[in-house]
C-alpha cells in the first residue's frame, strides 16, 4: 500500500511527463521515496469528460515504479493507437488515474478470481490481452462476460478461455487526481 505522499508523487510525475512533452523536455524527475524506486508494474489511464482518452501500461515490473509511471503516462497521452495524441488544449481537462499492479498469478480454476478485485491477463500463442479490474465494474460484467471480453481484447475468439489459453489474475492499487 502507498501512503498519500507517495500517491501524490506518482500523480505529479505522470502529470509532468505529459505536460513537459509539449516543451520537448524528456528528463524523468527523481523521487525521494525509496518505495517508488523499486521495480513496479503499472497502467496510466487518462480520461476526458469521463471517457477513456488513453491507457497504457507495463504488466511486469521491469523498471523503477516512478519511471514506469513516467513512460506509461507519456504513452497513454501520445501513443495509444486507439486515440489521437493529446493536444495542449486538453491538458487542463484530463484526469489521470494510476493502477499499480500486483504480480500475476496463473489461474488454476476459472472461479479463482473476483469481479472488482482482480484484473485478468490472457495469453494464447501470439495473442494476449489485459483488462484492469475496474473495467468489469464500469461495464457491470459478470465473471463469464469478463472472461469473454478479455479474450476479445486479445484478438482471440470469445471462448478462448475454455480452449487452453493461459489466464492470469492480478490486483491493483488505484489512485487518481481529484
Amino acid at each position: 500500500m502507498f501512503n498519500e505522499e507517495e500517491k501524490s508523487e506518482l500523480l505529479r510525475i505522470a502529470r509532468i511527463a505529459i505536460v513537459s512533452y509539449f516543451d520537448f523536455q524528456g528528463e524523468k524527475p527523481e523521487t525521494k521515496f525509496p518505495k517508488l524506486r523499486e521495480k513496479g508494474a503499472a497502467f496510466t489511464t487518462i480520461t476526458l469528460d469521463g471517457r477513456l482518452r488513453g491507457c497504457i501500461g507495463y504488466i511486469v515490473a521491469v523498471k523503477p515504479l516512478f519511471e514506469t509511471v513516467w513512460e506509461t503516462a507519456r504513452s497513454a497521452a501520445f501513443k495509444d493507437p486507439r486515440f489521437p495524441p493529446l493536444n495542449r488544449d486538453e491538458l487542463t481537462l484530463i484526469k489521470i488515474e494510476i493502477s499499480v499492479l500486483s504480480p500475476m498469478e496463473k489461474l488454476k480454476n476459472l472461479d479463482d478470481f473476483e469481479i472488482g478485485k482482480h484484473g485478468l491477463y490472457i495469453r494464447k500463442g501470439f495473442y494476449s490481452g489485459l483488462l484492469l479490474p475496474q473495467v468489469a465494474v464500469e461495464y457491470g460484467w459478470n465473471r463469464e462476460e469478463f472472461l469473454r471480453e478479455v479474450c476479445l481484447k486479445a484478438g482471440l475468439p470469445e471462448d478462448a478461455y475454455l480452449q487452453g489459453a493461459d489466464i492470469y489474475k492480478f490486483s491493483v492499487e488505484i489512485f487518481s487526481e481529484n
